[in-house]
């Protein structure tokens, strides 16, 4: 990824934005391929307002449809997190680095002895 980011990464990261999204690819993660309504279970919101987050997360290719009779069965795309992930890589080494400075500076202080 470069400075810039694309529309499909900006797309990934603004629907990982949401709770509500990420609480669907948790589900989904956790449970497998899901029914719209097994998902839908687990929101109180309308199910219209649970699809509009679904198609959200189907834009960014985070999770695939298919249909199985009336049913729309949907499933975890994982491979846009690997591109976040990439993103955050250089964040979690820049505070590895610092927590681990941190721990040898505190190693290096002489421990306070009780009065």
């Amino acid at each position: 990824m470069n400075g810039t980011g694309t529309a499909a990464e900006d797309r990934v990261f603004a629907a990982l934005a949401n709770a509500t999204r990420r609480e669907v690819l948790r589900l989904l993660r956790e449970r497998g391929p899901q029914p719209v309504q097994a998902l839908a279970d687990h929101f109180d919101m309308r199910r219209p307002s649970l699809s509009e987050h679904l198609k959200v997360l189907r834009e960014a290719g985070l999770v695939s449809e298919r249909r199985s009779g009336r049913r729309r069965i949907y499933r975890l795309e994982a491979a846009p997190l690997a591109e976040v992930q990439d993103w955050l890589h250089p964040y979690e080494r820049f505070w590895r680095e610092r927590l681990k400075g941190l721990g040898d500076l505190l190693d290096r202080m002489p421990d306070d002895e009780p009065s």
